[in-house]
């Protein structure tokens, strides 16, 4: 059921942000490896590499077979944190785990739907999704790569609940089973919602010179280990 790819990488030995300043001016992305027990490594990638690689797979539960330079065998990771420029499509750092064979780790699922349901197609509904990724626990060996949902036959005010899901006695839920993954509402009650979304989201929105302000202080953030 798992999924895997491979990435090269090299170890590195300066630390603070001049160093990470040199790697990604020289095309490379400062990372770490830790996990399992065993002291963290500090590693660097290719960031062309990496970023192609993120582009194509599921990051959250993909494992990555992790080929540092100088070491016999890769090791199998999962990609933990990706931080990313604020402003430019640049990758500053990246966390690796070290994963181990019979050991369970956490990790996200991607939720996806298939189909128009009948409650869209013949009653003029709208499909909303709640879920878009499902946290589980699972052995490496068993990773979902996706969970697929059919939604054709919802009808108008049917639900989809995380209950509902049924993923085998390998993938451990962890969330409620009674939450909502995915219904067909009327468009009234779905322009509703929408409405209070773009509320809230603009009472915290920021413009001008504080939003200038946030992007610098964002940029002053950026992770050297």
């Amino acid at each position: 059921m798992e999924t895997q790819v491979s990435l090269k990488a090299e170890e590195r030995e300066g630390r603070g942000k001049g160093a990470a300043r040199r790697l990604r001016a020289a095309g490379r992305v400062p990372a770490v490896l830790y996990g399992a027990d065993l002291e963290a490594l500090a590693l660097s990638v290719d960031a062309t590499e990496a970023t192609h690689l993120f582009q194509s797979i599921s990051v959250e539960n993909t494992i990555v077979d992790l080929a540092v330079e100088g070491q016999k065998r890769p090791v199998q990771t999962l990609v933990r944190e990706v931080q990313v420029h604020p402003v430019r499509p640049q990758l500053l750092h990246i966390d690796f785990l070290r994963i181990q064979a019979g050991v369970k780790v956490d990790l996200e699922i991607p939720i996806h739907l298939n189909g128009v349901p009948d409650g869209v197609r013949v009653e003029g509904g709208v499909l909303q999704q709640v879920i878009h990724e499902l946290p589980v626990r699972v052995l490496p060996s068993n990773i979902p790569p996706s969970v697929e949902i059919d939604v054709t036959e919802l009808a108008l005010g049917d639900t989809i609940h995380v209950s509902d899901l049924d993923l085998g006695d390998d993938v451990e839920i962890q969330v409620e089973l009674d939450q909502t993954i995915a219904a067909v509402v009327a468009p009234r009650t779905a322009a509703a919602e929408e409405g209070e979304e773009e509320g809230e989201e603009g009472e915290v929105e920021l413009v001008g010179e504080e939003a200038d302000g946030e992007e610098a202080e964002a940029g002053d953030d950026e992770s050297e280990d």
